[in-house]
């Protein structure tokens, strides 16, 4: 008696669905994918010949937001106090902090009358104490860089001073000035 082998046939991979699968599911998983999102300021140093030189030319004045213990104080020109915004305190803590609110209804009122005077200013000068805590910094870049508006029933963030600088301001001397 004989016995017959069979011959065993090899399967073939057939991957065509396999591959169409793939080929729908990557863009669907990368369209709904969440990426982080990173914002960048992009900050620079005061200008040394701005400040120590009397300026004749108004366009060149530099706009000053002093970051003291007890207060905020807007200068402009550089060095001359335009406003201070006394802390005010928090209802829910009780502690003092800065007054974010009134700081930005100053300086959109600052640049309406600067725009008055057809002086168009986009750069301020941000000068904090070396005890100032980083967060009361990057509010008060995130406070004069833009504020929300209503425009066309929406709202948007419109332009304040976006150009950035930040510097030391002088110490401190418990408001005697």
């Amino acid at each position: 008696m004989r016995k017959r082998r069979y011959k065993k046939q090899e399967a073939e991979l057939d991957i065509t669905s396999f591959m169409n699968l793939m080929i729908i599911l990557v863009p669907v998983l990368l369209m709904s994918m969440v990426f982080s999102h990173i914002t960048v300021l992009d900050l620079t140093l005061p200008d040394i010949s701005s400040s120590s030189t009397p300026n004749d030319d108004p366009k060149k004045e530099v706009l000053e937001l002093v970051i003291e213990n007890d207060q905020l104080l807007i200068n402009y020109p550089a060095g001359a106090p335009l406003r201070r915004i006394p802390k005010i305190t928090d209802e829910e803590s009780g502690v003092d902090v800065y007054d974010w609110t009134m700081l930005s209804k100053v300086l959109q009122e600052v640049k309406r009358l600067l725009k008055d005077k057809d002086i168009d200013k986009d750069d301020i000068l941000i000068l904090s104490q070396p005890n100032t805590d980083y967060q009361t910094i990057v509010r008060a870049m995130d406070t004069v860089r833009s504020f929300k508006a209503v425009v066309a029933a929406s709202v948007v963030d419109a332009e304040l001073f976006p150009v950035i600088s930040l510097g030391d301001a002088p110490v401190d001397d418990g408001g005697a000035r």
